[in-house]
C-alpha cells in the first residue's frame, strides 16, 4: 500500500476531520508508520481503533494516531508494554504523556528517532 492511499473510506475521513493545522503532522507520522514497515518487510493493516487511525502488525502491538486534548498531534502504543519506556531512553528530550504516548506541537516535524519506536511496536510480540 502507498502512504497515500487509504485501504478504508473510514480512516480516510478520520483524518479529514484531523484539525487541519494536526493533519500534516499525522500524515507525517502515518507516512513513516508506512515506510518503516515496508522497509523491514513487515505486513501492516490500517484500520480504526476507538476512534483512531490504528496500524497493527502480526506479531506486533498496536500503534494509533491521534490529536490531544492539549492539541498538537500524538502517537499512541499500549500502555501495558515497554515500549514507551524503552523509547524515552533513546529520545529522553520528547514530549512524553507517560507511558503511552509522544506529543508534538502542530509546527513540529516528526524526528528521524521515531524509527525505533515504530520498529518496537511492530515487532513487539516476535522471539
Amino acid at each position: 500500500m502507498e502512504n497515500t492511499e487509504f485501504a478504508q473510506e473510514a480512516v480516510r475521513a478520520v483524518f479529514d476531520r484531523f484539525p487541519a493545522n494536526a493533519r500534516a503532522g499525522l500524515l507525517a507520522l502515518r507516512a513513516r508508520i508506512f515506510a518503516v514497515a515496508a522497509q523491514e518487510g513487515i505486513a501492516l493493516q490500517e484500520e480504526l481503533r476507538w476512534g483512531q487511525p490504528a496500524y497493527l502488525a502480526p506479531k506486533g502491538s498496536t500503534l494509533r494516531l491521534g490529536v490531544p486534548k492539549s492539541g498538537g498531534f500524538a502517537i499512541y502504543t499500549h500502555c501495558q508494554t515497554t515500549l514507551m519506556a524503552d523509547f524515552r531512553e533513546v529520545s529522553p528530550a520528547l514530549n512524553f504523556e507517560g507511558n503511552r504516548a509522544v506529543h508534538f506541537a502542530c509546527d513540529e516535524t516528526p524526528p528521524k528517532a521515531l524509527d525505533f519506536l515504530i520498529l518496537r511496536a511492530l515487532t513487539y510480540h516476535m522471539a
